[in-house]
C-alpha cells in the first residue's frame, strides 16, 4: 500500500483512492481515476463547453428552415 503525504498538514494518507485528507479535509491535489476525473484533470472543461455549444447549435438548426 502506498503512502502519500498531505501537502497541507503533512500527515500520511494510506488510502489509495482518497482525494481529500482524512485529517484536515484539504485537497490532496490528485485527480480521480474514473473517466470523469481523468477528463477533468486533462482539461475536460473545454471539451464539455464545446459539446454543449455543438448541441445547442444542432438544436437551433433543427428549427431553421432554409
Amino acid at each position: 500500500m502506498s503512502e502519500i503525504q498531505c501537502p497541507h498538514c503533512k500527515n500520511p494518507i494510506y488510502d489509495e483512492d482518497a482525494l481529500l485528507c482524512h485529517f484536515c479535509g484539504n485537497s490532496l491535489n490528485r485527480a480521480s481515476q474514473g473517466a470523469l476525473g481523468s477528463m477533468r484533470s486533462a482539461g475536460g472543461k473545454w471539451l464539455w463547453i464545446t459539446l454543449a455549444i455543438l448541441a445547442a447549435l444542432a438544436f437551433l438548426l433543427t428549427f431553421v428552415h432554409f
